[in-house]
């Protein structure tokens, strides 16, 4: 037979000096069973003592509920598993690593087109709602100022076209798959963050897509594993912090072309399957456009560069970091001349410093990123057959006016109308390449080159304003300019030009100069020639 089974601790067993450790465990299970419901009625009373989940917004003066304050993102993981059908929304995971700068009983991510499935905080179930076209997070305790906090968003990332009112931009569909323009205040149509040029992180990519899809994205290749069902999860991460709206992942039937750049510099060229022949001419001179510009203003100031070309009409070029994205038929139509096609590529290359490695703290700031790579593009244009930097500053003189009639000036464009792409006007482009020319025409040509130099040098991987950029040309020039350069940069009308008397502007027409940018606008391609 077997022993008497012998007493747990404390079960029935009376102590000296008060009740064994098991009926004192019975007691706080009997009163745990009462004191939990009322738990779960003071936190739901404080939940509805709290304000309705509201959007928010940092304030920026033409995007007033962009980005999000109270936290500082420091990196974003993001995972996406992709089916092959550009039309089905993608499962997707994004963590964000951040952290708090103030007391966060809620914090705000921009986030509007996709479903979200959970959210958690610091490992914690978080409660979620939509406001607008934020997501609206409510972690189970208020984080105090300096804690780091890990969110993890589970939810989906829609490729379809956004509903009426909801905004453009996003992914973009191509004839073999996906890409991203997230330009100017998309990438939360494509995944939850903090989606303003002043709050940049590192990037992390985990991509899964079906045999036969190449993934490419921003930053470097750093693993690639197989799956039993044929997929493929490609890993990319980013050694530079960057911008959301700068976020680029293509998915397709792609060919990846490599080459050497400067100093070892990785360049990696992505194009459909079967055009490598037709494209080809062009992605060989990027290696020499990329000495181009590094003799002007430094070294290239990321870990690799490339060209995305993609077969799909957006009627824009965009500069997305590591790998700017081009439309095939910018390339694929001969009535583009030369000189025009290689001046839309070093366009997008000069925003790799200006507007990627030096972001705007504002979206006002946005003249130091168009202006520049206009400046740069109208320079290769004129030593590669297109008009003289002169005569195309001329022209855009003669328009200026009317441009700031329009468009506001330079360094306070007017809000955007018709979709948010429309802050992207003439006078950003050509109008703020136009104060560029003067600040050279009053300066001279040398110091103008050590204010380029200084400026992406001294703003690497980080975010500056049009006043970082007023005291950095007066400490160059050894002279106050900000009574030169704030009528160019803020006034209404063009000021008069140094050295070019006879220069007229004429309000009353706005003719005469290409359109280009970022997004670069292609026009109807003009007569070879």
């Amino acid at each position: 037979m077997n022993p008497p089974a012998r007493p747990g601790p404390g079960a029935g067993v009376e102590y000296a000096g008060g009740v064994g450790p098991g009926r004192r465990l019975r007691r706080a299970r009997r009163a745990a069973r009462v004191l939990l419901p009322v738990l779960g009625v003071c936190l739901a009373l404080v939940a509805a003592a709290m304000p309705a989940p509201e959007a928010r917004g940092i304030g920026d003066r033409l995007f007033p509920v962009l980005g999000n304050p109270g936290y500082d993102v420091l990196a974003y993981d993001l995972t996406l598993r992709y089916k092959g059908d550009n039309t089905e929304p993608l499962e997707a995971v994004t963590r964000i690593t951040a952290r708090a700068e103030t007391r966060l009983d809620r914090l705000n991510l921009d986030f509007s087109h996709g479903e979200v499935r959970s959210v958690t905080v610091n490992g914690r179930p978080a409660r979620h709602a939509s406001a607008g076209q934020d997501l609206v997070v409510t972690p189970e305790r208020p984080l105090p100022p300096g804690e780091g906090v890990l969110v993890v968003v589970r939810h989906t990332s829609d490729p379809r076209p956004p509903g009426a009112g909801q905004g453009e931009g996003g992914w973009v569909r191509t004839k073999d798959g996906l890409a991203m323009a997230n330009q100017a205040d998309a990438a939360h149509r494509v995944f939850p963050g903090n989606d303003h040029p002043s709050d940049k992180a590192l990037f992390t990519f985990g991509v899964t897509a079906p045999r036969g899809v190449t993934v490419v994205a921003n930053g470097l290749l750093t693993g690639r594993a197989g799956a039993p069902d044929g997929a493929t999860t490609w890993t990319y991460r980013t050694l530079h912090p960057m911008a959301t709206e700068l976020a680029q992942v293509s998915l397709g039937a792609s060919t990846v072309l490599r080459r050497p750049g400067p100093h070892g510099l990785p360049v990696r060229d992505v194009v459909p399957a079967g055009d490598s022949r037709l494209l080809e001419p062009w992605l060989r001179r990027t290696p020499e456009q990329l000495r181009w510009m590094e003799r002007r203003v430094g070294t290239f100031p990321f870990e690799a560069y490339g060209v995305l070309v993609a077969d799909t009409r957006t009627g824009f070029e965009l500069e997305t970091q590591t790998l700017s994205l081009f439309e095939r038929r910018l390339f694929a139509d001969s009535r583009y001349p030369e000189w025009y096609v290689g001046s839309v590529l070093v366009h997008e290359l000069a925003h790799q410093w200006f507007g990627d490695s030096v972001s705007p703290r504002t979206w006002s700031d946005l003249w130091l990123n168009e202006g520049h790579a206009t400046w740069y593009e109208s320079l290769y244009a004129e030593e590669h057959g297109g008009p003289t930097l002169e005569r195309r500053m001329r022209e855009a003189y003669g328009a200026s006016d009317a441009w700031r009639a329009a468009g506001g000036p330079p360094a306070r464009p007017k809000a955007p109308g018709n979709g948010k792409i429309s802050i992207f006007r003439p006078v950003v482009y050509d109008g703020s390449a136009l104060a560029l020319y003067a600040l050279r025409q009053e300066i001279g040509a040398e110091a103008f080159s050590r204010v380029e130099r200084r400026w992406v040098a001294e703003h690497r991987d980080g975010t500056a304003d049009t006043a970082d950029f007023i005291r950095l040309a007066s400490d160059v020039a050894g002279r106050d300019l900000r009574s030169f350069l704030r009528p160019w940069l803020y006034d209404a009308k063009t000021p008069p030009m140094p050295g070019h008397p006879d220069w007229a502007a004429d309000a009353s027409t706005a003719a005469g100069v290409p359109r280009t940018g970022t997004p670069h606008r292609l026009p109807e391609p003009p007569p070879a020639g």
